[in-house]
């Protein structure tokens, strides 16, 4: 039996997977959904998110510009510590969820709700990163993982049920995506599918903020006579 909830905070890109999520919690819980997104400098236009979200809707949302709060709070302290992930990997996707979770609880608070829910998938760490987060800063909030509970799981089912309730796929959404991008101010990190195989170069579209050292524009030398008149 389904708990019963009255209002729900869903952390939304408006994306495909979370456009699907917000009408699956409508349809399951028969809940009002408030939205929350996070503008942590991902490099993304937000108000496509806005603008979906009215389209499906939703009478509240939020879309809050975190970026200095995110630096300030967790990627300067973060690299004070030196933190590593089992002291080899950065901190980029990681670093950022806390503060997510913070301030979906601190909204759910705000408008009443009793429950939050992320999109997270059910083999990775994010939900728990997420999770963590919300019962530290509330015990009692339910927390809603539609991919530990749903039966839409794979990418041809989610498709279906898109369709079938009139939710917008983008051409590119249709296939099977290469690999897994997630980024913010501080990082972009890809993973997963065919960058799984160490044997296989990754292909040069992966990098999305660097340039291959052939391909870079090199600055001429700065003379000796140039460097002479800048120290004077």
């Amino acid at each position: 039996m389904t708990q019963e909830i009255k209002k729900v905070v869903l952390a939304y890109s408006g994306g495909l997977d979370t456009s699907i999520i917000l009408k699956w919690l409508r349809d399951t819980y028969n809940c009002e959904v408030v939205t929350f997104t996070a503008d942590l400098g991902q490099g993304e236009e937000l108000e496509p998110a806005r603008k979906k979200a009215e389209m499906f809707g939703v009478k509240e949302i939020f879309i809050e510009d975190l970026r200095e709060e995110f630096v300030r709070d967790y990627v300067f302290p973060m690299f004070r510590a030196n933190a590593l992930y089992e002291g080899v990997y950065l901190l980029g996707t990681s670093i950022a969820r806390p503060l997510i979770a913070k301030r979906q609880i601190e909204i759910a608070h705000a408008v009443g709700a009793d429950a939050v829910c992320h999109g997270a998938t059910g083999k990775g760490n994010d939900q728990v990163r997420f999770e963590l987060g919300y019962y530290a800063l509330d015990p009692d909030i339910k927390v809603i993982a539609p991919w530990r509970e749903w039966e839409l799981n794979s990418r041809t089912k989610l498709i279906e049920y898109a369709e079938k309730n009139q939710i917008p796929v983008a051409k590119d959404k249709r296939g099977e995506a290469p690999f897994s991008v997630d980024a913010n101010l501080l990082h972009t990190s890809s993973e997963g599918k065919l960058l799984e195989n160490p044997w296989e170069e990754s292909p040069e579209y992966v990098y999305n903020r660097t340039v291959a050292p052939e391909d870079a524009r090199i600055a001429p030398p700065i003379s000796k006579l140039v460097l002479k008149r800048a120290m004077r």
